[in-house]
């Protein structure tokens, strides 16, 4: 039976390993506001009533109403207010009425909006690398498919069924998968979800995720995207962000870093699964992009 062929942003999201950490209701009333300075973990929302301001650090402000969806994939701060702010000085803090619910604003002012809000963790030794490729943050309108999904990640985080961590995990994988593609589009910045919207991009980089021990070369994937080499270098520059090669090897170092991780392979069978002909040549790339060899990695890991 043939292998199934790797998909890039499947791939991608997989190798980052998301976990959910905190789903929870949000009701809002009145003016309101929520600040966080120091979140350090992906941020993603549902709005299912109403409205609200999110202002994102290095992003511009946006306001989004019922049937939109957020998510940010590394976040340190944001800021959630009403339509209208609140006057500076008057921000107070969320007040929990229940498992997996909160209120801000006026406890005595009616609920005007409603948001499923989550937060999650990514357990890859390389997510800086992965998050690298992805937009710093994509927002989708009008996709029920999106608030289905995070409507049932905060159902199955509220109760203690059978296989519940598996479920959350899947559930997340597919969140983010349905984010990123419904976000997908020319208008995106430079990433791996733009160059997958480019039918000629997306094809050179389904052959860079399914080399595996096979060669790359920029010559061999410009007549896998059906285009000169000059001007397919051109464009996946322009797309993705960085060269080619560049993309190859990151992708290539962000399997072996797992591969190395999960310690079932040896260095020269990893080697080999990343397009390397030895273990000293696949040891050398290794200490030219990560500064420390593999064995330095997989130590430096075992004591965190």
């Amino acid at each position: 039976m043939p292998e199934v062929a790797l998909d890039p942003l499947a791939s991608i999201v997989a190798l980052l390993k998301p976990r959910p950490d905190i789903s929870k209701m949000v009701a809002a009333g009145g003016r309101w506001q929520v600040e966080r300075t120091d979140m350090a973990s992906p941020f993603y929302a549902a709005i299912v009533d109403g409205c609200a301001r999110l202002v994102v650090e290095r992003q511009k402000p946006i306001l989004l109403r019922a049937g939109d969806f957020v998510i940010v994939p590394e976040l340190n701060s944001f800021t959630m207010t009403s339509e209208v702010p609140p006057p500076p000085g008057v921000a107070r803090l969320p007040l929990e009425t229940g498992p997996g619910m909160f209120r801000l604003g006026p406890p005595d002012s009616p609920v005007e909006m409603r948001a499923l809000v989550g937060h999650c963790r990514f357990d890859a030794p390389d997510k800086a690398l992965l998050l690298s490729v992805l937009p710093q943050m994509i927002h989708v309108c009008g996709q029920d498919r999106l608030t289905a999904l995070v409507m049932m990640l905060y159902d199955e985080t509220s109760a203690e069924r059978p296989a519940r961590a598996m479920i959350l995990d899947r559930l997340l994988e597919v969140l983010m998968i349905e984010a990123l593609r419904s976000g997908a589009g020319p208008d995106l910045p430079p990433g791996l979800v733009r160059g997958l919207s480019d039918p000629r991009l997306g094809a050179a980089l389904h052959r860079i995720h399914n080399a595996g021990s096979n060669s790359i070369t920029v010559k061999g994937l410009a007549q896998e995207a059906g285009l000169s080499r000059s001007a397919f270098f051109e464009r996946f520059k322009a797309t993705l962000g960085c060269t080619p090669m560049e993309y190859a090897i990151r992708w290539r170092m962000a399997v072996a870093r797992d591969l190395l991780m999960r310690g079932q392979l040896t260095n020269a069978e990893i080697a080999h699964q990343v397009g390397y002909g030895s273990a000293s040549a696949f040891g050398m790339a290794f200490v030219r992009n990560w500064g420390m060899s593999p064995r330095a990695f997989i130590e430096s890991h075992a004591k965190e």
